[in-house]
């Protein structure tokens, strides 16, 4: 059974840091480009940040970039998302997701706009920035 277990959320003022993991089982991890999403109360999920194994590459949301940086440790099957600088609109629920890197000339492209196209989903973690 494949589960990918987002952790690492909570409570944060405006301008603190979060460290989110996204640790995966049940799957063969440095075949997959791992994102992260999220979606706020009355908006719509919004990818926000992937990165490859094969080659490293990494993808970032225009509304995160600068902001957050997505890492992958191999050995421990995780992937974690630094969050600084975080703002009240950063609130929302985050997720991580997999998707089979073979299948795509451009991977992280696909991964940050596909979130119905992931092959697997996590149950996510929930983020609140207080201003």
């Amino acid at each position: 059974e494949v589960q990918l277990q987002a952790s690492g959320g909570g409570l944060v003022q405006a301008g603190g840091s979060l460290r989110l993991s996204c640790a995966a089982s049940g799957v063969t991890f440095d075949d997959y480009v791992i994102g992260w999403f999220r979606q706020a109360p009355g908006k719509a999920r919004e990818g926000l940040s992937c990165i490859s194994n094969s080659d490293g590459n990494t993808a970032y949301a225009d509304s995160v970039k600068g902001r957050f940086t997505i890492s992958r440790d191999n050995a421990k099957n995780t992937v974690y998302l630094q969050m600084n600088s975080l703002k009240p609109e950063d609130t929302a629920h985050y997720w991580c997701a997999a998707l089979e890197e073979a299948r795509y000339g451009d991977p992280v492209r696909v991964c940050l706009v596909n979130w119905y196209g992931m092959d697997y989903r996590g149950e996510g973690t929930q983020v609140t920035v207080s201003s």
